[in-house]
């Protein structure tokens, strides 16, 4: 070939390339992909291949069809391969048909090139449906051994929902469904069935003990009189008597159980139910109270029990005036024993505060109240009495007046309690002899020296006379 053929010349349009292949076809891929590299630079993500021998076939929806776009916007014009032929001929119809054929699927191995996909996880899909997983966590082996029995003690679903306590509410249309699950469908009833060999021998004759009772049980048990007596040894011999009529599981006590539940409940042979009377009408709770006389329902007078009330009641008076008049004099000797006694005050004491270890006298006018630290000192330090974490350092000020009355400031966090009442920090109440000030838990009486308080307003009024 020279190098004006045609062929060379198709080569270097497409690809660019300066080689030249023998091959027709393996020139025209190489041409390709030539062509991306230098449209897009050695960025462009390599293909992933597998290393398996069979490989799957790209589905649709894993093609990007943006990667045409940006291919588009990037690349003035599309690839074209065209046909390697000889100089001077036309292509024929069949050969155009080939050339659109070969382009049309050339398109897509260039689209993934360029941009490929993602690769889409797959979830793995369960083949059971939503339902039946769903039951089968629901359902408890135990409640699936608990409908096997009752079905074939009863064969009723309806008294099987009615009679048996699953360890969950089933509704019927649940437990039609379970059944028919366990009969029909062979996953559940597999399943159902190994978790069943797994449980435990106890737990299966507790469960079997609880089967229901057949029509063919009942109506041996019906049989036996409701006037007799019956004991356990009767109901062996009833199990001995009929061993293929009764449960494997059946005891003499749980017949005898059971016949009770027979006889209360009127449904043994010798038993019959009273109608209801027909012509009459039934006589209901409302009727039945309007129909009672109240008058005789009213108890006649006891005057001697009256007699007798009046007097105990005038001696448990009588006792409550003597422990009254009694009270003073225990009181004293209550304050002796604990010192709460009024003390004795001399000239210059105005107040106490007294506490339970400790007793404050009040020397001046005004006093103040908290917990001393190193760098304050106070004249009332509270934490003497017991535990005074929770007290401000400068809790409160008892002050005297001219007039002779004491006040009390609150100037701490918490509020000080007066016989009971708070008093809120920045406010100030007035204090009376023995009142009582609760700072913080700790508890305190404040007793007034009535005589040097009495000469300070004497002496008070005498300067305002003046």
């Amino acid at each position: 070939m020279q190098a004006g053929d045609p062929v060379v010349g198709a080569a270097i349009a497409v690809a660019g390339a300066q080689s030249r292949s023998e091959d027709e076809e393996s020139l025209g891929v190489k041409g390709v992909k030539r062509t991306v590299t230098q449209a897009f630079g050695s960025g462009v993500p390599k293909r992933r291949s597998s290393s398996r021998s069979i490989k799957r076939k790209k589905f649709d929806d894993e093609l990007v069809e943006s990667s045409l776009v940006k291919s588009s916007s990037r690349v003035k014009g599309p690839p074209v391969i065209e046909p390697i032929r000889c100089s001077g001929s036309e292509p024929s119809s069949s050969e155009k048909k080939k050339l659109t054929k070969s382009g049309t699927a050339l398109t897509p191995p260039l689209t993934m090139m360029i941009n490929p996909a993602p690769i889409a996880k797959r979830v793995k899909k369960s083949k059971q449906p939503l339902h039946i997983t769903k039951d089968l966590g629901r359902w408890k082996p135990t409640d699936d051994l608990l409908l096997i029995n009752a079905v074939l003690q009863t064969t009723d679903l309806t008294s099987v929902h009615l009679g048996v306590k699953f360890s969950c509410r089933f509704t019927l249309r649940e437990i039609k469904e379970r059944w028919y699950a366990l009969l029909y469908d062979p996953v559940i009833s597999k399943l159902a069935w190994q978790a069943m060999r797994q449980l435990h021998p106890e737990a299966i004759a507790a469960i079997q003990s609880k089967a229901l009772f057949s029509q063919n049980e009942e109506a041996l048990l019906a049989k036996i009189s409701s006037t007799s007596q019956p004991k356990l040894d009767v109901f062996q011999e009833l199990l001995g008597k009929h061993p293929g009529v009764f449960h494997p599981s059946r005891t003499p006590k749980s017949l005898l159980v059971h016949w009770q539940l027979l006889k209360q409940y009127y449904l043994l042979d010798d038993q019959s139910v009273q109608p209801l009377p027909k012509g009459d009408q039934v006589l209901n709770f409302s009727d039945a109270e309007q129909m009672v006389d109240d008058v005789k329902l009213k108890e006649s007078r006891d005057e001697v029990l009256e007699h007798e009330l009046m007097i105990s009641d005038r001696h448990q008076k009588k006792e409550i005036r003597q422990l009254e008049q009694e009270l003073p004099r225990w009181q004293v000797l209550v304050d002796n024993i604990t010192g709460m006694s009024m003390p004795d005050f001399d000239n210059q004491t105005l107040a106490a505060l007294r506490g339970r270890m400790v007793r404050y006298l009040m020397r001046s006018r005004e006093i103040t109240l908290g917990r001393a630290t190193k760098d304050k000192q106070i004249d009332v330090d509270l934490s003497l009495e017991g535990p005074a974490w929770k007290i401000s350092r400068k809790q409160g000020i008892i002050k005297l007046k001219n007039n002779g009355d004491f006040f009390i400031a609150n100037e701490g966090r918490r509020p000080i309690y007066i016989d009971g009442k708070p008093v809120l920090s920045g406010s100030k109440w007035k204090l009376n002899n023995n009142s009582v000030v609760e700072i913080a838990g700790l508890r305190f009486v404040f007793l007034i020296n009535l005589e040097l308080i009495s000469l300070i307003k004497a002496e008070a009024a005498k300067m305002t006379q003046q």
